[in-house]
């Protein structure tokens, strides 16, 4: 494809309304890793799957990559400053803002439309991203409206 194609294809993929999430786990050092992800979907009920999309280059893929538990801690429509701070290169993400320890150490954000807690399952890489698969061991939900993302743009849906 070319430049202009490439232009046309993240276009036509902005077009997809999505929900937004932010993946939480640890280091093996125990340090609290996160980012904003936006690429994330059910897979299965039975057994309860879910699947993230981690760009190769992402700056806590490889924590991701290494850890047995991780956590989708999906935003409220009034987190989108979570949704920002974890869309950032900041390694001070924890210190800037609330979070509490839940199951398998893992770190959670309070508030959270849902909180789904995983082991992961399997890693797949697929072009310029890795997809993790995660088995859903516990789900808490709340409701709310959720914060999504349209067109390069945090909606309330």
């Amino acid at each position: 494809m070319t430049k202009t194609d490439n232009r046309a294809l993240r276009d036509a993929f902005g077009r997809f309304a999505t929900g937004v999430t932010v993946l939480t786990t640890r280091e093996a050092d125990g340090t609290p890793r996160g980012f904003t992800a936006n690429s994330f979907s059910s897979v299965s009920l039975d057994p309860p799957l879910v699947l993230v999309c981690i760009g190769d280059n992402a700056h806590s893929g490889p924590a991701f990559f290494a850890a047995s538990h991780f956590a989708v801690n999906i935003l409220t429509a009034e987190q989108e400053d979570v949704a920002r701070l974890f869309a950032s290169r900041s390694e001070h993400k924890f210190n800037n803002g609330d979070w509490d320890e839940g199951a398998h150490n893992l770190p959670l954000l309070p508030g959270a439309l849902a909180t789904l807690i995983c082991v992961q399952r399997k890693l797949v890489e697929a072009g310029d991203h890795v997809i993790m698969v995660g088995e859903v061991l516990e789900a808490q939900v709340s409701d709310a409206p959720a914060l999504g993302y349209h067109r390069g743009k945090f909606i309330a849906i």
